[in-house]
């Protein structure tokens, strides 16, 4: 029987504080579960002793807070007035993870200049507290924010669900960050599936789609998120499935996936962690 992750047992072979894991969770189009996704994976990973920080960047149309239950008294907006600093704006979720809320509804924290967006990354360089993963809720497409924000990742999981829109503009995402940006590696989470089937003929045909037209492509399949009644009554109670309905099918794909990002080598060609997230975007 699988039960509620407990964020108690710490890994035994830890990566240095300084070594976060920086990874992306983004899609084409939006309503494929993305931020769903994304808490769920840290409170999967959270259970298996890691330490992880939330970074809601979608910046103009927030919701893990609403998603988790959590009543944040400041966000992103009050970091990049100067108004509050980082550990100030942070909300401890579930588990003991952290979450960096964004705001919902100011269209100017949509379209940021890259003096705040730099001035973000250098908050997240600066702080000192102990890590293992930095989860990036991105927003979705293919705007410039998104872009920037899986450029600041050693790691791209792309969220996609069997409808031929979310295909389609998965693929487009995939096409932008590889030929405009050089990202040649992503893995690919299948969403709301009826099954491992349906699942590996998403990732098929995706794959497929993107071996012909894109040169030297990697692409992971991660496992799937199989379509739970369950995670529709969870995001109802504002919990994530994991804690709502631990025993769900969803719940135990939720603990696999994190399961298998553990086994999963860094992305990152250089150290890991903020600071190099940071270096490399100064290059970009």
């Amino acid at each position: 029987m699988t039960t509620t992750p407990k964020p108690k047992a710490r890994a035994a072979a830890r990566r240095p504080p300084s070594a976060v894991r920086v990874m992306s969770v983004t899609s084409g189009k939006g309503g494929v579960g993305k931020t769903n996704v994304v808490a769920n994976l840290a409170i999967g990973l959270a259970g298996l002793g890691q330490r992880v920080l939330i970074w809601d960047a979608d910046l103009g149309l927030a919701n893990i807070d609403v998603l988790l239950g959590l009543k944040p008294e400041y966000n992103i907006q009050h970091l990049l007035s100067g108004e509050k600093t980082l550990k100030e704006i942070l909300v401890e979720g579930p588990h003991g993870i952290k979450v960096m809320p964004a705001s919902s509804g100011i269209q100017e924290l949509a379209n940021l200049g890259e003096s705040q967006k730099l001035g973000l990354l250098t908050e997240l360089d600066e702080f000192d507290e102990a890590l293992d993963f930095l989860l990036i809720d991105t927003g979705a497409g293919i705007s410039s924010n998104v872009m920037y924000f899986n450029l600041a990742a050693q790691d791209r999981i792309v969220v996609v669900t069997p409808e031929p829109t979310s295909i389609t503009d998965a693929y487009a995402l995939i096409k932008v960050m590889a030929t405009k940006y050089q990202r040649k590696r992503f893995m690919i989470l299948p969403n709301q599936v009826n099954g491992e089937g349906e699942a590996k003929a998403v990732f098929k045909l995706l794959a497929s789609v993107a071996d012909k037209h894109l040169d030297s492509i990697s692409m992971s399949y991660l496992g799937f998120i199989p379509r739970d009644e369950r995670m529709i009554k969870a995001v109802r109670q504002q919990k994530a499935v994991l804690d709502a309905y631990p025993t769900a099918e969803s719940s135990r794909s939720f603990v696999s996936l994190a399961k298998a990002i553990l086994r999963t080598p860094n992305g990152a060609s250089l150290d890991g962690g903020v600071r190099f997230m940071w270096k490399r975007l100064l290059r970009i």
